[in-house]
């Protein structure tokens, strides 16, 4: 009798109360789980180009956009950005539009396939998938492209930053110009201290004359008393 009687209050209290209300006090969290972009399947890793006056690298012959740059592999799908380590798998959502993204102009395929950038002849250079895996990270330390005849285009002045001195640069030159006004004016402050120096030395040359003038005075009028 007791196991009937509690079971028959348990089913009481399972119909009474709602189920999310009983559970985590009322409140339910559901997740949204984001799509990721289907896969792209290449028969071989894929050759990039880098992007004039950047160091973003993008795969030309696919009819949509994928970038790599700092390391990793970005595209956009359905109005979001993902990225993975990886050309042809792992993508995972990332939350923001990429920074490097804003210097891509979006007609870069056209440009592509014109030989053109910026009005100037754009010889570029395709990049096996093996050697940008390799250099990637080296060629921008060492401002690999701008020293390629500024990134295979022809008569381009560069705007990126790397050409801009640096903070570190600046503050360098700027002590330097300090140290040089400052040296330039100690032979000055020389001069004019030894400028007013020479009249103090003058008159106290004169007093000594002076007295050696009187002492030699009376000296005379001494033995001529005598």
């Amino acid at each position: 009798m007791k196991k009937i009687f509690f079971g028959t209050l348990f089913l009481a209290l399972v119909i009474a109360v709602p189920i999310p209300t009983m559970a985590m006090g009322g409140r339910v969290d559901v997740g949204v789980s984001i799509p990721l972009p289907p896969l792209i399947v290449f028969s071989a890793p894929p050759e990039v180009v880098v992007i004039p006056e950047t160091y973003v690298y993008a795969v030309p012959d696919l009819d949509v956009d994928i970038f790599f740059y700092n390391g990793w592999w970005w595209r956009p799908w359905e109005g979001r950005w993902y990225r993975s380590r990886n050309y042809s798998s792992g993508w995972s959502y990332y939350q923001d539009d990429p920074s490097f993204y804003r210097g891509i102009p979006s007609g870069w395929r056209n440009d592509y396939r014109e030989h053109r950038w910026s009005g100037h002849q754009w010889d570029y250079q395709r990049i096996p998938h093996q050697q940008l895996q390799k250099n990637w990270n080296n060629w921008e330390k060492n401002k690999h492209w701008e020293k390629q005849n500024t990134w295979g285009v022809k008569d381009l002045k560069s705007r990126t930053r790397s050409q801009q001195p640096s903070q570190a640069v600046q503050q360098q030159q700027s002590q330097q110009r300090d140290q040089g006004a400052t040296q330039e004016s100690r032979p000055q402050s020389r001069g004019v201290q030894q400028q007013q120096s020479q009249p103090q030395d003058q008159k106290a040359t004169k007093k000594s004359k002076n007295r050696d003038r009187k002492s030699e005075k009376g000296e005379e009028e001494k033995q001529d008393k005598k």
